[in-house]
């Protein structure tokens, strides 16, 4: 007998009850935080293998002491709110006012980027078929998905968007746009190594190293950072990525002059950084902790150096986002690699795992060594009733939509107390298919999505998105006050 979607769902949720029912009803006892500020209690695992349900604390904004919801001001075409006036250039940009960043629009309005990333119908079989039955044709698809989005209290898309039906919208989202320098020279480096490198990072970096320093490079930067310059006149274009969580890692000298041949260019540099600091013929017992992180800074203003000239060659218009930190035992707590960034990104952009709400002390930190504003640009949790398997990705796993949505709600109260935070993209627009063996692992088999393979909503979750949407400027306000 085959089983459809619903049963399955049913399947997994009575499964659940029965093996943890007495392990859940243990740690719900346990809750007290929750219930002493009225908030919502919630059970999260790390993933569908981890046995260990922990109760976490979901704030949602019914339930902030004295916060009054009401519905924002009225928005522009872009989605910026018609409330003061700063000067408008045409384009995005950012300023700070009052303390609080904010993005300006091409208006001059204040704008945060609410946004859904991989807006981007599905390629397996089933996602295919059921789009054809649904939509037919992918103008209908943007045409119905904008409206959607934009009824729900979105604005904008974020890396892997389908740019091209974005731009062809009438009333097209807020979009961004990323390109991949390291990346696509990654893909031909390793072609040296027969396809596959001696020793990689998880990235698939050789030695966990990015190779800034090949001149090689540079003729790739050049080469992908050309292609948006169609994008330039765009009023709807916030800016771009350049690449996707690359590994700035803290012992990144020891790598260089520890694995890297004596002819390559990295160990060649570094080591001449290294004899240089030292005054002298150096090796890696002379290596310090504070010539560590002094080097990451070097080696990860090389690739700022590189990338930023080129899109300011090609596009001196839109604002330049990053390339999306991620680790925090790395880069997201080097006080070097945020002081770089300052100088070179507009808006800091980071991926944020593995924490269940954005810590204030951590973004401090971001604002106080960069001096620039952050963005989170994937960030999300998965249901157990979505009847998935949800092994794979680095986000939570939670049993219902509607604790996803409190963990929304919740995740964004907490951006929001900081006053660096310009936006946010929910990871991502579609569920994985399990049956679609065509993309990387972490994508395989998990409920990221706001809309599953089939092209059904969870209504739960995106109500709850909807109510805090609508709330943006009113919480900020609230937030700031306190």
């Amino acid at each position: 007998m085959k089983i459809n979607f619903i049963q399955k769902s049913v399947i997994a949720l009575i499964t659940l009850s029965i093996n943890n029912y007495s392990e859940l009803k243990a740690q719900k006892s346990s809750i007290n935080q929750a219930s002493e500020k009225n908030y919502h209690s919630v059970l999260a695992r790390l993933n569908a293998e981890d046995s260990l349900w922990k109760p976490y604390v979901a704030k949602t904004i019914d339930r902030l002491p004295g916060y009054q919801s009401s519905k924002d001001p009225a928005t522009n075409k872009f989605g910026g709110y018609k409330t003061f006036q700063l000067e408008a250039t045409g384009f995005f940009r950012t300023e700070k006012k009052d303390g609080r960043w904010w993005i300006v629009d091409p208006l001059g309005n204040p704008f945060i980027h609410k946004g859904v990333a991989v807006l981007n119908p599905g390629n397996s079989e089933n996602q295919e078929n059921a789009f054809n039955e649904k939509y037919k044709t992918g103008e209908n698809w943007i045409a119905k998905e904008t409206k959607f989005l934009k009824k729900n209290g979105f604005n904008g898309a974020g890396a892997w968007s389908n740019i091209d039906l974005i731009r062809s919208s009438a009333k097209p989202l807020v979009y961004t746009v990323i390109v991949s320098p390291m990346g696509t020279y990654k893909a031909e480096h390793i072609k040296k190594y027969n396809g596959k490198y001696e020793e990689a990072g998880w990235q698939g970096y050789r030695y966990d190293l990015v190779m800034v320093f090949d001149k090689e490079f540079d003729l790739y930067v050049d080469q992908e950072i050309s292609k948006i310059f169609k994008y330039k006149d765009d009023q709807f274009l916030l800016g771009y990525f350049t690449d996707n969580e690359l590994p700035w890692v803290d012992d990144a000298l020891d790598r260089h002059l520890k694995y890297l041949k004596k002819d390559e260019a990295g160990y060649i540099v570094a080591k001449k950084w290294l004899d240089d600091r030292k005054h002298k013929n150096a090796f890696l017992e002379d290596i310090t902790d504070a010539d560590r992180q002094d080097f990451t800074g070097f080696y990860f203003e090389t690739y700022m150096k590189k990338v930023t000239a080129a899109i300011k060659k090609y596009d001196p218009n839109h604002l330049y986002l990053g390339c999306r930190f991620n680790q925090e035992l790395d880069e997201l707590d080097n006080p070097k690699i945020f002081e770089v960034a300052g100088k070179y990104m507009d808006i800091i952009s980071i991926n944020h795992y593995r924490k269940w709400e954005p810590e204030q002390p951590i973004l401090s930190n971001w604002m106080a060594w960069s001096g620039k504003p952050f963005i989170i640009t994937e960030w999300y949790t998965k249901g157990e009733d979505s009847g998935l398997p949800n092994k794979t990705g680095a986000g939570w796993n939670v049993q219902t939509q509607k604790e996803r949505g409190y963990f929304y709600q919740n995740f964004v109260i907490e951006l929001l107390k900081s006053k660096g935070c310009v936006g946010w993209h929910w990871f991502r627009y579609q569920d994985n298919d399990p049956d679609n063996r065509k993309t990387d692992y972490s994508n395989r088999d998990s409920n990221k999505g706001i809309i599953n393979s089939a092209y059904q909503y969870y209504r739960p979750l995106i109500d709850n998105m909807k109510i805090i949407n609508d709330n943006i400027y009113g919480l900020s306000q609230y937030l700031d006050s306190k």
